[in-house]
């Protein structure tokens, strides 16, 4: 039996494996694929990245993307998209991520692609923040913020959540 997956992370041009480790653990942890697209500021295989995600990461098993065009033409039988920035015009607490989704972040120091951000601007969703002192969250942090408000949401409509 196939059990299709409702709830993907996508890192487009990840530079930190600490953070992919990390986000990888916390992908297995709530039942959701991992997505890297290349170019990645790391090896796959560094000891770094291991470690972070533990003796886990061999069952992450990332989908690794040679370019987001690639990935781009799969989206739709993935989910529906969710774009983060720390500048989106759409807060986190007021975006339904019931059903199939696919959670769609940039890399650490810049965000997404300024051709991503153009192209779905009036789509951009933001974590809320208290405060202008801090301008976004860690990546890893972020993720997690996002994946287990999607597991929240998604409670009542999943098979095993």
């Amino acid at each position: 039996m196939t059990v299709r997956t409702e709830l993907h992370v996508v890192l487009v041009e990840p530079e930190i494996h600490w953070n992919t480790g990390n986000i990888g653990r916390t992908c297995l942890a709530a039942g959701a694929r991992l997505q890297l697209v290349e170019p990645l500021g790391f090896s796959l295989a560094a000891r770094e990245l291991r470690r972070a995600g533990l003796d886990y990461w061999p069952h992450v098993r990332p989908c690794v993307w040679p370019d987001w065009r690639a990935l781009e033409d799969r989206l739709p039988g993935l989910g529906d998209a969710v774009y983060f920035s720390a500048d989106g015009g759409r807060s986190l607490w007021d975006t339904d991520l019931r059903g199939p989704r696919v959670l769609v972040f940039g890399g650490e120091s810049r965000g997404l692609p300024a051709d991503l951000r153009a192209t779905h601007h009036d789509e951009l969703t933001a974590i809320p923040q208290v405060g202008e002192v801090v301008r976004s969250l860690n990546l890893s942090s972020a993720v997690a913020v996002a994946v287990f408000e999607a597991k929240r949401q998604q409670r009542g409509f999943a098979a095993n959540a």
